[in-house]
Formats: structure tokens, C-alpha cells, sequence
């Protein structure tokens, strides 16, 4: 609840209509108008991020030759990269990379708050990495921009936690439905990446800003979509062989890029203290790429749009433009299987060098690749019946999103909506699935989800993991504890002994490290022998206790703990072993059931 210190904090105008929204707009119907102000916003955040690319793309690449090579290729990244992270180190000063991943963090660890500076400085940051041809997409800066947008609105109403979710679920949500101009993915995309539950309480207001950033997205660019498709030839039941397969592909391309960037971050991880280092390596491997790929540049859009629209063999050559390639038509199923393959590391080298981007845009050019190459091989060797190339990158598009995201009825609906291909939706089905039962083999969470999860703070739809991911060990720390000496004699901590509320007494030393804890209840045979107050100090009566905690410990080893040794209080210690306070079985279950039934509730 705001105190009256909050209420002083705030402008005096806000605190009014605060006051006439309370007495005038009931609670939903508020959320709702909010809703439409995140949809609005995001959409707004997407056309001029979107905007800024292209005219930073067509200033610096417009006069380009495309039946030969451009020595630029190898300057303009690296300066790009450069030109970022000075804006990220003296103007943002905070990480802004793994977008997504920090909206999932947000929402576990982090009550749904994330920075104001997250409405604005994704968007200039990718503007000018992806602008000058860093390999890497704009959606998650996009989709952390929006989050942010509905998140900082909620503050600013002092808004619950709860409702804070919904809002950054809507900001997400419009983003994507904004970016693509489709709003069931948007909405789609908030279950199964963001994995904000669903309920009548959340749903409408997710689709009001999805509904909302579609509309204004029209509104702002027109009818235009992102990918011009049109069906090659209609989808057979003969073509499920192929489609299984291609499925099958997928998912392994998508293990391909899932553990090939999390390879390369460990690489970049070991320069964290060395910028410059990173952005040596970082725009050297990337400017190389680039040169010798130059469908690398930027998100990729135009390549995926030549393979999708492309009919003859001439239409799909112009892919080699730029390159060293060119003119060498008989090597394009070479060049598409190395740009599959070097993509990863390009979009890796963007982030790790001080670039700001994410994975969506490059699942999707991954995606596009690997449908096409597999259709081309597969009709070469003549396999069975024949299956366009165009079709098939389309669904390998669907494909390896579903398995980079763990997200197969995203990847089916937006790739449906964005290219108006819903002819192919059985088709799109099958492989999305396929790619997902595939990679689930070998990795259980997106690429988005796996960093938190190794660390215990990931959300899930699951009510008891949920319910433990969303408490904070910090807020269940009891902190009024009674600490002793290890030379302290029985006689001095009978007054500590009278005045503490647990019944252990911990044990130590002078710079507070833990070194014992002394139970109460087992010297009741002594403390009320006076006579031997000066004869048992407390380093005697001290044992260790059954389990120490870390204060960075997930609740949910905190709750298998508790199980596995049935006590009822453990030490929470730091890093260097000094003692934070208890934290009691009572107390943590007692909000453990609070949260889950705040969960519950629709």
C-alpha cells in the first residue's frame, strides 16, 4: 500500500489522477487502457527502431557494387560494434544484451520491474549495431522495449506485482504483434517464451495490446508485410515424409545454434574486464564473415525474402551478389550450407564484441536456410516426391524458431500470419513439432530460458515451481539473531540465551564467520547449573549445524533441503561464509502457500 512518504514523492499532478482514476476508472478497466498505451507505445518503438535501420543500411550500403566484392565489409561492423558499446559504457552504463532473457529475469527474480532507461536505449543501441551490419535481429531489443514500457507504466500507477506482469506480458506482446504485424503470435508468444499464464485476467488485456500495435503498425507502413510469399504449389499428404524430416533437421540445427552461441559467450565471458579485447575479436571475426558473406549484413530480411519469392535459378543466384561468389551459380548450394553454418558465430561476435541484438531474427534466416538447403538436396537426389524450395524454407523458417525458442505454436502462427501462408499450416505443424520433440531430447529449455534455469530463477507454468522461483530467499532471511563469541563463557550467554526468539545461538568469530551453532534445548542439562557457568564456554557447546544455505541458493534446493533433513532453521551465509541471519521451515512455507494461492487466482 503507498504511504503518505510515497505520495510526497510523487508529482503533485500524478497524485491527483491517481486519486480520480481510483474514485472513476475501476481496476480493470484501467489495466485495459493501459494495455492499449503499451500496444500503442510499442508499436511506435518498433516503427522507429525499424526506420533508423534502414536509413543507417541504405546511408552506408546504397551505392554498394553487387557483381563484385566491398572492402567496407570489413570496416563497417567493427565500427558499428565500436560506436555501441561506448554508447552502452558512458551513456547507458548497464548491460543491455540477452533482452529476453533479462524480461524472464524481470519476471521471476525481479517483481516484473525493469529499468526506465530499457524504453529507450535498446532501441538506439541495435539501431546502430544492426544498422552497420552487425548479425543480429531487432526484435528482442523491441520486445524488451515494450516490456519496459509497461512495466515503468505500472510503477509510475504503483501497481501489484501481478498486474506488473500482465503489463510486461502486454508489452512483449505488442511488440512482437507490432513488429510482424501479427497479433495471435504475439499473443502466443507471451505463453509459451514468456510462460505468463493465461487467465481471464491477463488474457484481454494482452489482446488489446496486440490488437492495438497491429493496427498502428498498419496505420504507421501500410499493407506491406515483412516476407512477400505466395504459395509454389499446394501441400500433399505425400510430402509428409519430407516434412517429418525437414523437421527432424531443424531441431538439430537449432541444437547446432543453441550450443554454438552458448560456446562462443563462454569464449567472449573470459574478456569481460577487456572491452577492447572483444571488440578485436568480435569485429574481426564478423567483418571477415560479413566479406566473404554478405547475406550476413544486418538481420538478414532481404536474403530470406530472394528464397522465398525466388522461382528460377537466376532469382535465387542474386543471393551471391556482393560476394566473392557472384557469377559462380553453380556454388550456391555451397554458399547457403556455409552462411547456415557461420551464421552463429556472426551473431555471436556481434553480442560478444559490445553489439546490442538478439536470436529471433537469426533463428529465422537459420530457419530459412536450412528449409531451402534441405528441399534443393533432397530434389537433387531425387529422394521422393518433389517439394518446392520455396515452400520448404518457409516452414524451415517455422522450424528452427520452434526449436530455438521451445516455442512450436509461435513459430506456426507467426511465420502463418506474417507471410499469409495459412494454406500451409498442416505442413507448418508438422514441422514445428517435429523440430521441438527433436531438440527436447537434448536441451529442456529455449535459448531464451536455460541461462535462469541453471540457476534456479526461472518462471515456469508449473504452480509450485512458479511459486518458488517468484520468492525471494532475501525477503525470508530472519535477521534478529543473537550472535556469540567462541570464547564466551556459559555464564554471559545465559543473557543471550534469554533474550533470543530461536532456539540455536549461533557461534562467530569477530569478522562474523559462522564457525558453530549451540541448541538450546540440548544444555538445558547445564544452563541452570550456576556453578558451572565459568566452566563450558561456547566453542564447547557448539556443533555444526546439518546444513548451511547460500545466499545466492535457488528456493527450490531451499525447499528439497528442508525436506531432505526435516530441520526447522538453516544458517544463510554469504559468499565469504559470514552469517546473514535464519531462515525458518515455518516462515518459508507459510509464504510459499500465500504464493501459490495468489497464483491461483484468476
Amino acid at each position: 500500500m503507498e504511504t503518505q512518504t510515497d505520495r510526497l514523492k510523487r508529482p503533485a499532478w500524478l497524485v491527483r489522477l491517481h486519486e480520480w482514476r481510483v474514485a472513476n476508472v475501476s481496476d480493470k478497466m484501467f489495466l485495459l487502457i493501459l494495455a492499449f498505451l503499451v500496444g500503442l507505445l510499442s508499436a511506435v518503438a518498433a516503427y522507429i527502431l525499424h526506420g533508423l535501420i534502414n536509413t543507417i543500411v541504405a546511408l552506408l550500403t546504397g551505392k554498394f557494387q553487387t557483381d563484385s566484392y566491398n572492402w567496407l565489409y570489413l570496416v563497417y561492423p567493427v565500427i558499428g560494434i565500436w560506436l555501441t558499446s561506448l554508447f552502452v559504457r558512458y551513456i547507458v552504463k548497464d548491460n543491455i544484451s540477452h533482452g529476453i532473457t533479462r524480461i524472464l529475469y524481470a519476471i521471476s527474480s525481479n517483481r516484473s520491474r525493469l529499468k526506465a532507461h530499457n524504453t529507450w536505449s535498446s532501441v538506439i543501441a541495435s539501431a546502430i549495431t544492426i544498422g552497420f551490419g552487425g548479425s543480429v535481429g531487432a526484435e528482442a531489443p523491441i520486445v524488451l522495449t515494450g516490456s519496459a514500457i509497461g512495466s515503468n507504466l505500472g510503477k509510475i500507477f504503483r501497481l501489484d506485482n501481478k498486474t506488473l506482469m500482465t503489463l510486461v506480458g502486454c508489452g512483449a506482446a505488442g511488440a512482437i504483434a507490432g513488429i510482424f504485424k501479427a497479433p495471435i503470435a504475439g499473443l502466443v508468444f507471451t505463453l509459451e517464451v514468456l510462460m505468463i499464464d493465461l487467465t481471464m485476467a491477463s488474457l484481454l488485456p494482452i489482446l488489446v495490446s496486440c490488437v492495438t500495435a497491429t493496427c498502428f503498425t498498419y496505420i504507421f507502413s501500410g499493407n506491406a508485410v515483412m516476407f512477400s510469399f505466395t504459395l509454389d504449389s499446394d501441400w500433399t499428404v505425400e510430402r509428409v515424409p519430407a516434412s517429418i524430416l525437414l523437421g527432424i533437421t531443424c531441431g538439430l540445427v537449432s541444437l547446432y545454434f543453441i550450443r554454438a552461441m552458448n560456446a562462443c559467450e563462454d569464449m567472449f565471458a573470459r574478456f569481460k574486464d577487456k572491452p577492447y579485447v572483444k571488440l578485436l575479436i568480435g569485429g574481426i571475426i564478423l567483418s571477415t564473415l560479413i566479406f566473404l558473406f554478405p547475406s550476413l549484413y544486418g538481420e538478414g530480411y532481404h536474403s530470406i525474402n530472394l528464397l522465398l519469392n525466388g522461382r528460377t535459378e537466376a532469382d535465387w543466384n542474386q543471393i551471391l551478389e556482393g560476394s566473392l561468389f557472384y557469377g559462380h551459380s553453380e556454388y550456391l548450394i555451397l554458399y547457403i550450407g556455409l552462411v547456415l553454418l557461420t551464421k552463429v558465430f556472426a551473431t555471436s561476435a556481434t553480442n560478444g564484441g559490445g553489439g546490442c541484438g538478439g536470436t529471433f531474427a537469426p533463428s529465422l534466416f537459420i530457419g530459412c536456410f536450412t528449409g531451402f538447403l534441405f528441399s534443393r538436396l533432397w530434389n537433387m537426389h531425387q529422394i521422393g516426391v518433389y517439394v518446392p524450395e520455396k515452400n520448404f524454407a518457409l516452414l524451415g523458417m517455422a522450424g528452427v524458431m520452434s526449436g530455438v525458442m521451445h516455442a512450436p505454436l509461435t513459430g506456426i502462427f507467426l511465420i502463418a500470419e506474417i507471410t499469409s501462408g495459412y494454406n500451409l499450416f498442416m505442413p507448418l505443424m508438422i514441422v514445428a513439432v517435429s523440430s521441438y520433440l527433436t531438440i527436447n531430447i537434448f536441451e529442456k529449455h529455449s535459448i531464451y530460458g536455460m541461462r535462469l534455469a541453471k540457476q534456479g530463477k526461472l518462471k515456469t507454468h508449473h504452480t509450485d515451481h512458479a511459486a518458488l522461483t517468484l520468492m525471494s530467499l532475501d525477503s525470508v532471511i530472519d535477521r534478529d539473531f543473537q550472535a556469540v563469541d567462541p570464547d564466551m563463557d556459559l555464564g554471559q550467554m545465559v543473557h543471550y540465551i534469554s533474550r533470543s526468539r530461536h532456539r540455536v545461538l549461533p557461534v562467530t568469530d569477530a569478522a562474523g564467520v559462522l564457525l558453530g551453532e549451540i541448541n538450546i534445548v540440548k544444555i538445558r542439562h547445564v544452563v541452570f547449573r550456576t556453578e558451572l557457568y565459568h566452566h563450558f564456554r561456547a566453542s564447547q557447546l557448539m556443533s555444526k549445524p546439518d546444513a548451511t544455505l547460500s545466499d545466492s541458493t535457488p528456493m527450490t534446493e531451499v525447499m528439497r533441503t528442508f525436506e531432505r533433513t526435516q530441520a526447522d532453521w538453516f544458517p544463510v551465509l554469504d559468499a565469504d561464509n559470514h552469517l546473514k541471519g535464519y531462515i525458518s521451515r515455518k516462515r518459508m512455507y507459510n509464504m510459499y502457500r500465500k504464493m501459490v494461492h495468489d497464483l491461483s487466482q484468476d
